[in-house]
């Protein structure tokens, strides 16, 4: 493989900008982060109760949250860092759900326990999250109602997004996928430079792959084309986007 192609961002010498948003296979990146200040309609007090009453966790890189058939105990709430959902079926391969960052809760859909978790979260920086066990959120919903309402607000989020990432595996193609995923990187983490569209996002052809539900080599087979044809331009620092017009007229193909 091509060393310009080896990986889209590669570690820099310039640290990584900063990862402000969730991340999941969307045809816009409006309401990406939906959810994510699923707690601001609480009083502080409430926050700090609801904080207090749950236990604090310190993830590694790489370094599992909980994983897929494991019996569901609970919740846990990003609070700094990244985490990774992802399924994983009988042949090994897996699809990336989403990547989430603070302020986002992971573990559902089950809240109160029972059950096992239908997929596993992935800590792929080092990450803090606070664990609510079962018992402690139906302790906590009886007490603060409002904190119920806060869950069915960041639940109903949660049911978008898949919503949103079902609609684009079930109805574009794969190489639809990856031209809207380079856009929405773009539009999220892309600074302009020259007429182009930079991102310095560190991600692999791997999680690209995972995000869009393709393979490695597929990825790379296909940013070697863009690239040939002028659309992309790639090297150990960045990804650039050249032609985005190029990319939505890839997306709007099947319109």
């Amino acid at each position: 493989m091509p060393p310009a192609l080896a990986a889209l961002t590669a570690p820099s010498r310039a640290p990584a900008p900063l990862i402000v948003s969730a991340l999941f296979l969307s045809e816009t990146i409006e309401g990406l982060d939906d959810g994510a200040a699923f707690l601001d309609a609480l009083p502080p007090a409430d926050v700090a109760r609801m904080r207090a009453a749950g236990r604090s966790l310190t993830l590694a890189q790489g370094q599992s949250v909980f994983r897929q058939g494991e019996p569901h105990g609970g919740i846990f709430l990003i609070e700094a860092g990244r985490v990774r959902v992802f399924y994983t079926g009988p042949s090994g391969r897996q699809i990336t759900l989403a990547y989430w960052t603070p302020g986002h809760f992971i573990g559902g859909p089950s809240l109160t326990g029972g059950g096992v978790h239908q997929w596993s979260g992935e800590a792929i920086e080092p990450s803090r999250v606070t664990a609510l066990s079962a018992a402690t959120l139906r302790s906590l919903i009886r007490q603060m109602p409002d904190f119920a309402l806060c869950l069915i607000e960041a639940l109903e989020a949660k049911g978008r997004c898949y919503t949103a990432m079902a609609q684009m595996l079930g109805t574009r193609s794969v190489i639809e996928r990856l031209a809207q995923l380079l856009l929405n990187l773009g539009d999220l983490y892309g600074r302009k430079e020259a007429g182009a569209r930079v991102i310095e996002r560190r991600i692999t052809h791997d999680e690209i792959a995972a995000l869009i539900g393709s393979t490695r080599q597929w990825v790379t087979m296909m940013l070697k084309r863009f690239q040939a044809d002028g659309i992309v331009a790639v090297d150990k620092a960045s990804i650039r986007i050249l032609h985005p017009e190029r990319l939505i007229a890839i997306v709007q193909a099947a319109s």
